[in-house]
């Protein structure tokens, strides 16, 4: 991973919130709010927030006494986040560094975090600090990509954007997103952070667009694949974006198109 692969700037969080959030992460955030909920926890600490999408989901499933705080390294993520969120005095803001709580120990019943953990530089550590704010007996319930080729819209896009730069494809997704899917090596680091027997689930579902230009602009230039396509072709991202709708609606029709989508659900017992 490298250090830009985790900077949403700009008009990157816009973008992502309006394109990939309903596409991609929604499915997801209710799969998780519905497991934390079943916790019953008195509360819950959110990390890697980004726009709020887990955290609105949580809002409709979780007791109207439950207390939430939700972070993220990037505060123009959590700045959507908090002007989508209808006002609620359970819920708190605050922009931390994963590897860095700043909470005191043993101070959350429950940790969730939907697709972040696959930006953390150093996954022991991110997993450590975690068990560290969570009290006995306390869960984490956390979420990653499984391999590229298992969600099938970001495998097109990557192979779309590989025939337009065959000397120095866009690896963004393969490395960062998508390069966290091994479920072995996440067992491995968590049982290296002190956490004992993590249940992982393999969960799948449908991922549906507007349309194929909605899907490519949700992947082309609503994450930091954004500046890896700058970088290669400057003044051309509304083109790249274009020729990427045009593989899209190749594979999977005009209209509205749908996809599989696929990720690791991950509970840990601390």
């Amino acid at each position: 991973m490298t250090a830009s692969d985790k900077i949403f700037s700009e008009n990157i969080p816009a973008i992502y919130e309006k394109y990939l959030v309903p596409m991609i992460f929604e499915p997801y955030a209710q799969e998780i709010a519905a497991r934390v909920a079943a916790l019953e926890p008195a509360n819950v600490l959110e990390i890697a927030a980004g726009t709020g999408v887990l955290t609105r989901a949580m809002a409709a499933r979780l007791d109207p006494q439950v207390q939430v705080i939700a972070t993220d390294l990037n505060q123009p993520m959590l700045d959507i986040a908090m002007a989508r969120q209808t006002a609620d005095d359970r819920f708190g803001w605050k922009q931390a560094d994963a590897l860095a709580l700043p909470f005191d120990d043993q101070s959350f019943d429950a940790v969730a975090c939907q697709f972040g953990v696959m930006f953390f530089p150093d996954k022991v550590k991110g997993f450590s600090e975690v068990r560290r704010v969570l009290a006995t007996g306390g869960r984490y319930v956390f979420s990653v990509w499984d391999r590229l080729a298992a969600n099938e819209f970001v495998s097109v896009t990557s192979e779309a954007l590989a025939e337009l730069f065959p000397d120095d494809p866009p690896r963004f997704m393969e490395r960062t997103p998508h390069g966290y899917h091994d479920i072995d090596a996440i067992a491995r680091d968590m049982k290296a952070a002190g956490f004992s027997s993590p249940h992982i689930e393999t969960v799948e579902c449908e991922s549906a667009a507007a349309s194929a230009l909605d899907a490519a602009t949700g992947y082309c230039q609503g994450n930091p694949l954004r500046g890896e396509i700058e970088a290669r072709a400057p003044g051309r991202l509304e083109e790249i974006t274009g020729k990427v709708a045009e593989a899209l609606q190749a594979r999977f029709g005009q209209g509205p198109i749908t996809g599989r989508i696929r990720a690791h659900i991950v509970t840990a017992l601390r």
